[in-house]
């Protein structure tokens, strides 16, 4: 059994989704190593969503903190600032509200956690086909060999292989923050997410690409914290130029703090 020497926040991203939320937080329940608490960035979903959330609640014995603002369009990076400021573990695990999560994953996250790191976890996908049905069903459950998943190499959890083929990448476009995980001064040294970015798109990257220059580096898991994206259509794109222009600004300047960020909130 792995001894949890470090304080650890689990952080839920969520919109109004409230059946895919279900399905993560009864695989919260099934962690074999808990979080010390449980934060959930709410970027304005309704009252079925709150109402979940508060029996959630009720029937843990952690932490369980509802962060919510009003609903004025895609607003995820200032609702994650606005969530990280609450937490007060060391350690922040951060998933999607449509992650299903293997029962290790919080410990291979913490046996994967060290100093001067952020750790990029990986997830198979849930097909299209499946979803209704892995919805009414609750279904938590998944392998390689499983009808449900494509991506399924991503299903294969080996932990020792895991550690001898943990890759250091360097390049920022490939994090992506549905199964990332970073310290807490890491993300207060950045100023955290841009809140600058508004509308679906590229505000992870931007986020690994300060966390870079400012010396964090990168690693990435394979065959540990395993993760399955429940499938869903693609968020509206109109705002992918405005975005990308702030990216690509971070790139240029090798930026490490954004000045519209978590202090800013």
């Amino acid at each position: 059994m792995q001894i949890k020497t470090t304080s650890v926040a689990l952080l839920i991203s969520t919109y109004n989704w409230p059946q895919a939320l279900e399905l993560v937080l009864l695989s919260v329940s099934k962690q074999t190593i808990m979080p010390d608490e449980i934060v959930i960035a709410d970027d304005g979903s309704g009252s079925e969503t709150k109402g979940l959330i508060q029996k959630f609640q009720k029937e843990s014995d952690m932490p369980v903190r509802h962060v919510w603002h009003e609903d004025k369009g895609f607003r995820k990076s200032k609702i994650l600032n606005k969530a990280v400021k609450t937490i007060n573990s060391e350690y922040i695990v951060e998933i999607d509200g449509d992650i299903i999560l293997h029962p290790e994953f919080i410990a291979d996250h913490i046996d994967a956690s060290r100093a001067g790191y952020f750790v990029q976890g990986s997830r198979s996908m849930i097909i299209q086909s499946q979803v209704s049905n892995v919805l009414s069903k609750k279904k938590l459950t998944y392998s390689i060999f499983s009808k449900s998943l494509y991506n399924r190499f991503n299903a294969i959890r080996i932990p020792f292989l895991s550690r001898l083929f943990t890759l250091l990448p360097s390049n920022p476009f490939h994090i992506k923050a549905c199964n990332i995980a970073f310290w807490k001064k890491d993300f207060m040294k950045i100023n955290g997410y841009d809140n600058r970015f508004e509308g679906w798109g590229g505000e992870d990257y931007e986020f690994g690409a300060r966390l870079i220059h400012a010396g964090i580096k990168s690693k990435r898991l394979k065959m540990s914290a395993l993760a399955y994206h429940i499938y869903h259509r693609e968020s509206n794109r109109d705002n992918r130029g405005p975005n990308d222009q702030i990216y690509r600004s971070t790139l240029a300047q090798k930026l490490t703090y954004t000045q519209d960020g978590c202090n800013q909130v």
